[in-house]
C-alpha cells in the first residue's frame, strides 16, 4: 500500500527555512550590514533563493501528497497536477469503492482515486476534511 504525506503547513521546521530564506533574502538584497567580506550579501541572496526553493519544491517531492490550513487543501495523489479545495465550497464527500467522491457547492464533484492507498492514510484525509468542513462523514 502507497502512503500519502501530511503536510499541515504548521510545520515548525519549514516555518524556520522560509523565515530563513527571507531573511536572508532581504539582507542580500538591502545589505544593511557591511561585511568585511563584500562578496557575503551576494551569497546571502543565492542562500535565500534556495532555501526558497527547496520550501516550495517539496510539494513535488512525494507522489501522494496533501497540504491544508484552516481555509483550504491541495490534493495530488496518483497525479503529477493535484486539486486545490477551499474547505467552505465543499458541500458533502461520500466513500464509494476506494474513492473519494467531493461534492462542492455549485454541484461539481471531484473524484479521487484512492485504490492503492493505505486504508489509515484515506481515514485522516476524511478526518482533515470532515474536521475543517461541515461536510458529512464517509
Amino acid at each position: 500500500m502507497k502512503r500519502i504525506y501530511f503536510d499541515n503547513m504548521r510545520n515548525k521546521f519549514w516555518m524556520a527555512i522560509f523565515i530563513l530564506a527571507v531573511i536572508c533574502f532581504l539582507i542580500g538584497i538591502f545589505e544593511p550590514i557591511e561585511f568585511s567580506n563584500k562578496n557575503l550579501n551576494k551569497y546571502l541572496l543565492r542562500s535565500g533563493f534556495i532555501l526558497q526553493a527547496i520550501y516550495f519544491s517539496k510539494m513535488l517531492w512525494y507522489k501522494n501528497y496533501i497540504q491544508w490550513n484552516k481555509k483550504g487543501a491541495f490534493i495530488r495523489i496518483n497525479s503529477f497536477l493535484g486539486k486545490s479545495l477551499r474547505f467552505k465550497q465543499i458541500n458533502s464527500t461520500e466513500w464509494n469503492e476506494k474513492q473519494l467522491i467531493i461534492t462542492k457547492v455549485n454541484g461539481e464533484k471531484i473524484t479521487i482515486d484512492l485504490n492503492e492507498i493505505a486504508e489509515s492514510d484515506t481515514k485522516k484525509l476524511n478526518d482533515i476534511i470532515v474536521k475543517n468542513t461541515s461536510a458529512n462523514s464517509l
